[in-house]
């Protein structure tokens, strides 16, 4: 009897984090490649890497930190391993930095590349935002500073980020930086009070504001600053003088209503801006109104991302209206707001102008199916060269599927799929993996916690196994069985990728399969058996089959 019951006893397994398996780490080198080789801020500053000297670069650097970790690990293991991934990532970030602070190699002719251009090496960028954040008072910022004080220098790109400033270290900073106002160009005062009290860090701003005012910037960036209406206005100065802006962040600042107002008050033009980006903000519908009108004068932007903003239906709608004028859009960037149906159905149709757009971050705005299906039909008809497509977390069925599914596979450059947290079932996952099956471009998919069965997993397996680029599949939190979860890994092994592209299970329920069997069938026995009365009053009752 003991022998039975300990037999009863549910089995314990546990997941190994470490060592990650070889496609992890292919994986990994390819998307620190990918950073290193695309424009970004870092590369406006310290000169953009080409692709072969960013793989060669993704490369020494996995390897190192995968060297150094696992040697660690060997010595101290801690269990599943997660202190090691932890400590992996902390080091190939670390690393991926500095190799973007070195910038590319000096070319034979001399030159290096920024951007798109080229320029002679010399300090053309000025950053004291590395290290820990941190106080500086007036002589510390006295001896900060000190380069931007020598004669004749070059300095076009300025980086104060990280640095938090009191009203000394700011008025040591004022003559240095009206001295090189006028061969100033791009700008970064993110995150530079921090931690400092309201009424000294709004004369901080002044400060900065009053030096800088009059220079003719195409990037600024005021991120991380908890501006709110005040912060924006003490800024007033700067922002007004501004005319030729093409990047302005403004994330995670507080930007309420009155703020956004205020923002589309005193920038007086964004004819030039290609990049205009929110994130986190609590700019409600009131302040989404305040950003349309700055998103209807802005024909030339390129990427906009208004997301975590707070906003909803009405906001949503305004913004969608707003986007028309944004013939040029290529990133969207959406996710985490309250738009629903309604505002879905309004994104759709601004959708359907614009062709150029490459990446749609949709997750999390409650669109349901009818925002969903409109929206696909939109990027069906219009968006051409698709290459990200984000729609999870927005209570999607498999009643959407077949329009998402006749959506993606038109969609030949698709490269990322996201379409977890969702309802899609067998019958959604069935129809996205069949619509998948010629994608040679697919790199990744995502169909977590969308109440998956073996027959949808199968299928979701078959469709990426042959894929030459493809590194993860992403399946987890479903409800696959034993049975199931090792037909997905003999198909994947049997094909041109190795099973380390199938991401975690260790929230899949591998049992709850048979539970949702037993209970339709338990279902259905209920119905046909001998009812009598719920028979009687069923039996004039129209079920809808779908």
């Amino acid at each position: 009897m003991e022998t039975e019951a300990q037999d009863s006893q549910p089995h314990k397994f546990s997941i190994k984090l470490w060592p990650p398996s070889e496609s992890t780490r292919l994986m990994l080198v390819e998307r620190m490649t990918r950073n290193l080789s695309t424009e970004s801020i870092f590369s406006r500053w310290y000169g953009l890497l080409s692709k072969e000297e960013a793989s060669e670069h993704a490369k020494q650097i996995e390897d190192a930190c995968f060297a150094a970790v696992n040697e660690h690990f060997n010595k101290e293991p801690d269990g599943d391993g997660s202190s090691a991934v932890h400590l992996y990532a902390n080091k190939t970030s670390k690393l991926i930095l500095e190799v973007l602070k070195r910038g590319p190699r000096p070319k034979e002719n001399g030159e290096v590349t920024l951007g798109s251009k080229s320029l002679t090496p010399g300090k053309t960028y000025f950053d004291i935002s590395g290290g820990r954040r941190a106080f500086i008072d007036a002589e510390e910022a006295r001896e900060l500073l000190s380069p931007l004080t020598e004669q004749g220098n070059l300095y076009t790109k300025i980086c104060f980020s990280n640095r938090s400033f009191g009203i000394d270290a700011a008025h040591v900073a004022e003559p240095i930086l009206t001295s090189l106002k006028e061969q100033l160009k791009e700008v970064d005062l993110s995150d530079i009070v921090a931690g400092r009290p309201e009424d000294e860090a709004l004369e901080v701003m002044r400060i900065f504001s009053s030096a800088l005012e009059g220079c003719v910037l195409r990037y600024l960036n005021l991120s991380d600053n908890a501006l709110g209406e005040k912060g924006v206005r003490a800024f007033g100065a700067l922002l007004k003088s501004q005319n030729s802006l093409e990047e302005l962040y403004l994330m995670n600042d507080g930007i309420s209503e009155e703020a956004a107002k205020a923002l589309s008050e005193l920038v007086p033009s964004t004819e030039n801006i290609k990049i205009l980006h929110f994130h986190n903000n609590m700019s409600g519908d009131e302040g989404a109104a305040a950003i349309s009108q700055m998103l209807k004068q802005s024909p030339a932007l390129e990427d906009f991302r208004c997301s975590s903003t707070r906003v909803g239906s009405e906001g949503g709608i305004a913004l969608s209206e707003a986007l028309e004028a944004c013939t040029h859009l290529k990133k969207l960037d959406l996710r985490d707001n309250l738009f629903g149906v309604d505002a879905g159905i309004a994104l759709s149709k601004t959708l359907g102008k614009l062709v150029g757009l490459t990446e749609v971050y949709l997750s999390y705005l409650n669109l349901e199916d009818e925002g969903a299906i409109a929206i696909a039909n939109a990027l069906k008809q219009s968006v051409h060269s698709l290459d990200v497509l984000e729609i999870a977390g927005n209570e999607i069925s498999a009643k959407a599927a077949p329009a998402l599914s006749e959506c993606v596979g038109s969609k030949q450059f698709l490269s990322k799929l996201n379409l977890s947290e969702n309802e899609l079932k067998d019958e959604g996952a069935v129809l996205i993996g069949k619509a998948l099956e010629g994608h040679s471009k697919l790199k990744e998919l995502d169909l977590n916690t969308n109440m998956i069965r073996r027959a949808g997993a199968r299928c979701l397996a078959q469709a990426v196994s042959n894929k030459p680029h493809f590194v993860l599949l992403n399946i987890n939190g479903n409800a696959i069985s034993e049975e199931g979860i090792d037909e997905v890994k003999e198909i994947l092994k049997a094909g041109k990728n190795s099973m380390g592209v199938l991401g975690p299970l260790d929230e899949n329920d591998s049992e709850g399969e048979g539970r949702e069997e037993a209970e339709e069938a338990e279902g259905e026995e209920g119905i046909s058996g001998d009812g009598g009365e719920l028979e009687l009053k069923l039996q004039h009752l129209k079920v809808d089959q779908e």
